[in-house]
């Protein structure tokens, strides 16, 4: 638990950590990480919940009833469910999405999962994923990468490949600018 509690911090992390442990007790991590997850799709898809969430002029008792309909709708229930309604009565709720992604982190780690984005001028190809996939594994001491492939022409061409906290830019828009600055400098 030491571990755990090193890795995420603050107070979400704090939170992450009890529900992390509670819900490994109860042998339901694994719904718990999905219900959070459905939940913060849910923030993320409705303005209104946002304000909810986020706005201290709402009660905590508002906050509980609401979210206590909105849960059960969405079929949120349980140490989850329980879990949201904790954090609104301790007028946590601003935290909510951070402690989710702390979670998240708990679960990951706890599964030897790493989770790493790649961004591309043009969409990549399954056996380049796969390639991709299999080279940050590599990198990551063998553990299973879970890869996030996003498309942005403006990099123009190369990889933006992040793997937990660290990046590496290989664009040709990154480049460009490089030699750019450099010509300024000369000039």
């Amino acid at each position: 638990m030491a571990e755990e509690t090193d890795y995420v911090t603050g107070v979400s992390g704090r939170y992450a950590s009890a529900l992390f442990a509670l819900a490994q007790e109860r042998n339901e991590t694994a719904s718990v990480a999905e219900s959070l997850q459905k939940f913060d799709a849910m923030i993320v898809d409705s303005e209104d919940l946002q304000r909810l969430v986020k706005s201290p002029v709402f009660s905590a008792e508002d906050q509980t009833k609401a979210l206590g309909a909105l849960l059960e709708a969405a079929g949120v229930r349980g140490i989850a469910a329980n879990f949201i309604g904790l954090v609104a009565a301790k007028r946590r709720l601003f935290a909510i999405r951070a402690m989710i992604a702390d979670f998240g982190k708990l679960w990951d780690r706890a599964r030897g999962v790493t989770r790493a984005t790649v961004t591309s001028a043009a969409a990549l190809s399954d056996e380049h994923v796969a390639a991709l996939k299999e080279s940050l594994g590599a990198i990551s001491g063998g553990r299973d990468v879970e890869l996030s492939v996003k498309v942005d022409p403006a990099i123009i061409g190369g990889l933006i490949v992040q793997l937990g906290s660290r990046m590496v830019d290989g664009s040709l828009r990154t480049k460009l600018t490089a030699i750019r600055n450099r010509m300024k400098e000369v000039g």
